[in-house]
């Protein structure tokens, strides 16, 4: 069994969150790769009522990774600052206590989402054919949330150990099954939408044992769940988790409200809206892990005190989000119009590849950074701040700018609204930030002002933690 160690403690930093940017990474694009690769698949079919309906599940589908991401965060957090303080026994049971929620909570959610599938198919303008398709493929995908949920919470746990090639193992298995069984069952087996479903459905039950074993084998971070711990890791598991899942929530929200406006644009548009949708997270893959990746560098090192190191590696994570958008940017532009082949995109779906392959690109640094400092928030004990940045990006500030993009520039200012709204918030966050290191970790004037008796609750599940 392997003792449990806070690796991140000393060496360097930048090495630090590139390495483990890198891992996780890898484990995320290849689940984003084969999502990738479905949607070239489906587009291969020739009918853009099976390509429009795989936006319209994905949209919906982002609520329950949201959820997952939440739930994986408050693990992640709570396991790194016990290993950070040098309590390998209270990083075990939390572990054993966060997954046992985790799992209860996921089994709730999924059924509660299975009932309201066509009510959001509906919600988010999907009419007709479009909308029994997209209704098919989530029946078969969402009964799969719990797997998933439970292999993102392990992958977390693992990642708290500072051991990101198991954590990315598990992710990467699961996008290697997808890649297999989709030309099988799509193809092979002239199953369509239902062969990619089922695929997804297989990938996510492997995702699951493969995180959740070397917890057990490697790290003994399965032990027997006791109703005493169980009611004492209630709240800060809550504490982190609530926050953090309502802050994720945010994301899918403002891009049901971006599906909803490009609807109104014709199934090319929404058809187009989706490409882009399954691009951002295989180009940006680095940037999206590093929520992951950079939270249990600063719990580790803010469960031993020393805020000096922390603020280094957040800085040195933004560094890093400024490098990988300029590049991948680059590539971008240079291969869009292959990108956009590949697709055999034409029309309005075509124009929203070369726009997003554009400049649009380039302002994803301002999301990174957003994801940085949501990973800042989160370890130093104030979720709440990740819930405020991330609503005021999906809701406050997306919905007016894409409003007013769309009456100006129609389906490409729906984009362009999106991600202005990306560029002002990941400003307001990286402030919030830098205060809130600055201070300590500490709730401060600006908690209190933004979240009034939601930062007295935050302050008393700390209390008790």
């Amino acid at each position: 069994m392997a003792d449990a160690q806070a690796k991140f403690l000393t060496g360097n930093l930048f090495a630090h969150t590139a390495v483990m940017a890198l891992t996780a990474s890898i484990g995320l694009m290849a689940v984003f790769v084969v999502d990738f690769v479905d949607m070239i698949f489906i587009s291969m079919l020739g009918k853009s009522e099976l390509a429009a309906a795989v936006g319209y599940a994905g949209a919906i589908l982002f609520f329950t990774t949201s959820f997952g991401i939440g739930l994986a965060i408050s693990a992640g957090a709570l396991v790194a600052r016990a290993l950070g303080s040098g309590d390998a026994e209270l990083a075990r049971e939390r572990t054993t206590h966060a997954l046992t929620y985790g799992l209860m909570f996921s089994i709730v959610f999924a059924v509660i989402f299975w009932l309201s599938l066509e009510w959001m198919v509906a919600l988010l303008g999907a009419t007709g054919e479009t909308a029994k398709l997209s209704v098919h493929f989530l029946q078969i995908v969402v009964p799969s949330v719990p797997f998933l949920i439970l292999g993102m919470m392990g992958s977390a746990v693992l990642r708290a150990h500072g051991d990101a090639r198991r954590a990315m193992m598990a992710t990467i298995s699961g996008g290697v099954v997808n890649a297999v069984l989709d030309p099988i069952l799509i193809f092979g087996l002239d199953l369509e939408l239902t062969g990619a479903a089922i695929a997804s459905f297989v990938a996510r039950l492997v995702i699951a044992v493969v995180a959740i074993l070397p917890l057990i084998r490697i790290y003994g971070g399965i032990v027997r769940p006791r109703l005493a711990g169980m009611i004492r890791d209630l709240a800060p598991v809550l504490a982190i988790a609530f926050p953090a899942i309502l802050a994720q929530i945010a994301t899918p929200v403002g891009q049901a409200y971006v599906t909803r406006a490009m609807a109104g644009y014709g199934e090319e548009a929404v058809a187009g809206m989706a490409i882009v949708g399954r691009m951002i997270p295989v180009a940006f893959g680095v940037v999206f892990a590093l929520s992951g990746a950079v939270g249990p560098i600063i719990g580790q090192n803010y469960g031993a005190g020393d805020m000096d190191r922390v603020r280094r590696g957040f800085n040195a994570a933004v560094l890093f989000t400024a490098l990988v958008t300029v590049f991948v940017s680059a590539l971008l532009f240079a291969l869009r119009v292959p990108i956009a082949n590949l697709f055999e995109a034409t029309g309005i779906t075509r124009d929203l590849i070369y726009l997003f392959c554009g400049p649009l690109s380039l302002a994803f640094f301002f999301p990174g950074v957003l994801f940085v400092a949501n990973a800042a928030f989160n370890n130093l004990g104030q979720p709440f701040l990740s819930t405020f940045t991330n609503w005021g990006r999906n809701a406050l500030a997306l919905i007016p700018l894409v409003w007013l993009g769309a009456m100006i520039w129609g389906p490409q200012g729906v984009l362009i609204g999106q991600s202005l709204a990306g560029v002002l918030f990941g400003i307001v966050a990286w402030v919030l930030a830098l205060r809130c290191i600055a201070r300590g970790g500490k709730p401060g004037k600006t908690g209190q002002e933004i979240f009034g008796r939601e930062g007295r609750l935050m302050a008393l599940f700390q209390a008790r933690r």
